[in-house]
């Protein structure tokens, strides 16, 4: 590899071992051979390139999510069964790349004081959000053609199952929900809403609106 692609790569294995905030200038040049000069030569600054590096990371682990959404092994099986078996899929991920979630976190709490990783992370969810969406409604076999705003509104909520369920594997990896337990919580929180929808619609005497 030349020195551009070296320090992206020392400032990528960087980023896992010892986070974003934490990893110093030298800590790249010394991870991947390559001068302290040479980050201003190929990035502009040591921010510029842990920034490269964390787009490059999470892009990574954006191409296994995708993997792990085939439907590979549940041919045949209900949509609540492919619902679980793709979350048991995306948590096994978990482990394979936990420094980088970790990091993600450690970020979050300072994202105040990094404005350009700001950025990074909200386009990041912007994308994660339409991914998301489209993915599991391949999985499920719900069909195209959702409105926008409907469209928009379920990647969102799958992306803020994604940040809740790893924060609790992050926490205590053996307490988190597995997918089976995502798919129960989310048939049982469907049905509340449909009786209370059904109640609403017959008026507290059980009686149709006129």
């Amino acid at each position: 590899m030349g020195n551009r692609e070296d320090l992206l790569d020392g400032a990528k294995r960087c980023l896992y071992e010892k986070g974003y905030v934490r990893t110093t200038a030298r800590d790249i040049a010394t991870a991947s051979g390559v001068s302290l000069a040479a980050i201003g030569y190929h990035y502009r600054s040591k921010d510029a390139l842990m920034n490269a590096a964390l787009y490059q990371a999470m892009q990574e682990w954006g191409e296994e999510i995708e993997r792990a959404f085939t439907t590979e092994g549940v041919a045949g099986a209900t949509p609540a069964e492919r619902f679980a078996a793709t979350w048991d899929r995306v948590i096994e991920s978990f482990t394979t790349h936990r420094p980088l979630w970790v990091t993600q976190f450690e970020i979050i709490a300072q994202i105040d004081h990094l404005p350009e990783v700001r950025e990074l992370l909200a386009a990041g969810v912007d994308a994660a959000r339409v991914g998301l969406a489209e993915l599991f409604q391949n999985i499920l076999a719900t069909g195209e053609g959702k409105e926008e705003e409907e469209q928009a509104a379920v990647g969102a909520f799958y992306q803020m199952m994604l940040t809740g369920v790893l924060g609790q594997w992050l926490v205590a990896p053996d307490r988190a929900p597995s997918g089976r337990d995502l798919a129960v919580a989310l048939r049982a929180v469907a049905a509340n809403i449909g009786s209370a929808d059904e109640a609403d619609q017959t008026g507290p005497a059980g009686e149709g609106h006129a």
